[in-house]
């Protein structure tokens, strides 16, 4: 705990190679392109909850202005902060999401890749959601994108451990997860990064599994409408097979 804020220190095991996990900028632009065509009012304002190196927010501010960005990852500002030498309307704001406040009022809240799993709880997941209720405007939206637990859990096949493998496009690259299930519906994970030049990185993660039904519920208690599911941000419905959701929420 540092001036309020607590860090799991996730950007301490991550720090310099963070973006390695996601190499595939396709990725990075659909997802961009599906929080563009989501923002009901860019003039009203964007914040990030858990904007990390800013691999959404720096590309998505130019689009939208200004986007503020918090997280509880001194490291991971930093990384943020060296990017926006090369342009960018990004303001990195150190905070914990669960408490942060502010006098602005959003057009668009967003958590993405599974920002909202890191809280091992329902309870912070739901203070977390009514935080981001709190900080929209009128009519803004609330958009969440997590892993989708049946997908998780079908990976697993029925046992508590396993281990699976995402080649990169580089020879000799790739990530390896071992996967562990916990007690209490938490998920275990140890990444190996596997480089072109032999070397390798290693860093864990637990994180809380969240279906879409949870996360509707969250949003409810908060004053929010439930507007949309999907497994893609194309607009691909939403499915159980499919590793990720993303859900929708507006402010009355």
């Amino acid at each position: 705990m540092h001036n309020g804020v607590e860090d799991i220190g996730y950007g301490r095991q991550f720090k310099g190679w963070y973006d390695r996990l996601i190499p595939d900028d396709g990725v990075t632009t659909e997802a961009v392109k599906g929080l563009l065509a989501l923002h009901p009012a860019p003039e009203a304002g964007t914040l990030e909850f858990g904007v990390g190196t800013g691999r959404i927010a720096l590309p998505l501010s130019e689009g939208v202005g200004r986007v503020t960005g918090v997280d509880s990852s001194p490291e991971m500002l930093d990384a943020l902060r060296v990017k926006l030498k090369d342009g960018g309307d990004v303001d990195p704001v150190y905070g914990d999401f669960r408490t942060y406040t502010s006098e602005s009022r959003y057009g668009l809240v967003y958590a993405v890749c599974a920002t909202l799993s890191i809280l091992c709880t329902a309870e912070e997941q739901q203070q977390a959601v009514r935080r981001a209720a709190a900080l929209l405007a009128p009519g803004g939206r609330l958009v969440i994108e997590t892993h989708n637990k049946p997908s998780i859990l079908d990976l697993h096949e029925g046992s508590t451990r396993t281990t699976y493998f995402v080649p990169y496009p580089e020879p000799g690259t790739g990530v390896q997860t071992h996967s562990t299930l916990l007690d209490g519906g938490l998920w275990h994970c140890s990444h190996i990064l596997y480089q072109a030049d032999g070397s390798t990185r290693v860093g864990s993660e637990v994180t809380r599994l969240t279906a879409p039904d949870d996360v509707d519920g969250y949003a409810r208690a908060a004053g929010l409408e439930c507007e949309a599911r999907m497994a893609r941000w194309d607009g691909t419905p939403y499915s159980e097979r499919d590793p990720m959701f993303i859900c929708c929420y507006v402010k009355p």
